[in-house]
């Protein structure tokens, strides 16, 4: 049978039987007037943005593209994802080195749309020193789902503005920013993975962070390094979302991330400050942390709200492994009394090793202002040479004690009579007066963990410590496996720290 010309000409657009295109190519040698077949590419990722529709695949060759792009476009589940990558083995680079942000964009930019990937592009080199405007390497903002972020590398994204309003005031700038901002549609079913997020000033803000109507998301199996300001942040309370209900990120789950290098110092809204977070939930909830490594940073893992009578609760944080932050390993409660709470937190089966390394007073385990119903158990708390182990400052809640603290394994090379952990008042000396004076670490050692090597950041146990089968399970989530995947044990026992050894 003769089939008609007009079906023939369709039919290379569209497809057999009408269904849309699903694969369309970019090259830098392109025209936005060609087809975007691999043998006729278009020109601007922009213009594949603006044709693509649900099912599409849009690969990007490698090179270098001026352009800022906006994904206008959603895919379905039926339909399946507009999928953004860079074409195998080579890389697609997104150069805003000589672009200027407006109030608030990205290089990328996703807003209000649904069912969106974006896959291995390079974004880097976003600038300005203007105090109102925030550049962005990847925007997702307003409301949506099924947005994935996989295996790009963002970096050098800078606000450069020298000056400050207040201390922690500054301009703005972020990496990767996730904000929900419909009172009414969360942004969901959000995955945010293998990404590389480093040599960012960010100003007052954050490298990589979730705020406000953010709902299931996954912050998984990232690198964030070399930043001057907070590493992975989940952030409630803000006025994000106009609804207070619902401004608050919520139901996540961060790991298997590698964060360090991380300091506020030096950053013109700190200046001299450490105060910068490897991983940081600030009003977030219902939130698990696990697996991670950080090292290097300010404060290792903190858990507070920034906001008078608003709560970060319900966060587990297990299984991670902390080591020479700067300030605390781990940190607890608002920042001063009129902050907000941190509740029905657990802090489980970590390793934290020679934290405070600036001698800030503020120890491994640092527990500030407004907290209720924590627990701080099975952890490996290895100190340095100042032997400084907790900081309680709040002294309102010593009739109701901030955290649940035991079976923890405590040591420093100075011995246990060395060891100082403040309670506001007073100052206690030496394990045996903590534990007597507390009621705190009844049934937890003060003895050498016998790392396998600390001093080359291995921290897997020896057969002979005694950190083995030391733990509890009673009461406490402390998952099924390990920081690095092994399954802990099924019977009543399992090893206190990150790591599984039986």
């Amino acid at each position: 049978m003769k089939v008609p010309t007009l079906f023939i000409l369709l039919a290379c657009v569209s497809g057999a039987f009408g269904q849309p295109n699903s694969s369309f190519y970019v090259a830098t040698t392109g025209n936005n007037s060609n087809p975007g077949t691999q043998a006729a590419p278009w020109r601007t990722i922009q213009h594949a943005a603006d044709t693509a529709r649900a099912g599409s695949t849009v690969n990007v060759r490698g090179g270098i593209y001026e352009e800022l792009v906006s994904i206008n476009a959603s895919g379905n589940a039926s339909d399946g994802f507009i999928t953004f990558r860079s074409y195998s083995d080579e890389t697609a680079i997104l150069e805003a080195a000589h672009l200027t942000p407006n109030e608030r964009n990205g290089v990328l930019t996703i807003r209000n749309q649904s069912y969106v990937r974006i896959k291995g592009f390079e974004i880097r080199n976003f600038r300005t020193a203007e105090h109102q405007l925030a550049p962005l390497g990847i925007n997702v903002i307003g409301a949506g789902s099924h947005i994935e972020l996989l295996k790009n590398n963002v970096h050098h994204i800078e606000q450069n503005f020298e000056g400050r309003d207040a201390p922690g005031h500054g301009a703005n700038g972020f990496g990767i920013a996730v904000y929900g901002t419909d009172a009414k549609t969360p942004i969901t079913d959000l995955i945010i993975d293998g990404n590389e997020v480093h040599h960012l000033k960010t100003g007052s803000s954050e490298s990589l962070v979730v705020n406000g109507n953010v709902t299931n998301f996954r912050i998984t199996h990232n690198v964030v390094h070399d930043n001057n300001n907070i590493g992975i942040d989940v952030i409630g309370f803000e006025r994000t979302a106009p609804d207070p209900a619902v401004d608050q990120a919520r139901d996540g789950v961060v790991s298997g991330n590698l964060v360090y290098n991380i300091t506020s110092r030096g950053n013109p809204a700190y200046r001299n400050d450490e105060s910068s977070d490897g991983i940081y939930v600030d009003g977030g909830t219902r939130i698990l942390i696990e697996q991670n490594v950080i090292h290097d940073v300010d404060f290792g893992i903190e858990l507070a709200s920034e906001h008078k009578d608003r709560a970060t609760s319900y966060v587990t944080a297990r299984s991670n492994l902390v080591y020479h932050c700067h300030t605390a390993g781990v940190s607890i409660g608002g920042y001063a009394p009129e902050r907000g709470r941190t509740d029905h937190c657990t802090v489980v089966n970590n390793t934290l090793y020679d934290d405070d390394t600036s001698g800030t007073g503020s120890g491994e385990f640092q527990m500030q202002w407004n907290m209720a119903d924590n627990v701080f158990a099975n952890n490996i708390v290895y100190a340095g040479p100042r032997c400084l182990i907790a900081l309680n400052k709040s002294e309102a809640e010593r009739s109701q004690p901030p955290a649940a603290i035991d079976h923890n394994l405590y040591y420093c090379a100075s011995g246990a009579k060395a060891s100082t952990w403040i309670e506001t008042p007073p100052t206690v000396t030496g394990f045996d007066n903590y534990v007597e004076s507390t009621g705190n670490d009844r049934h937890s050692p003060f003895l050498d963990p016998h790392f396998v090597d600390a001093a080359a950041h291995d921290f897997h146990l020896q057969s002979d410590s005694p950190a083995i089968a030391a733990g509890t399970t009673d009461g406490v989530p402390v998952g099924e496996l390990d920081l690095e995947g092994s399954p802990r044990s099924k019977s009543s026992k399992i090893d206190i720290g990150c790591y599984q050894r039986q």
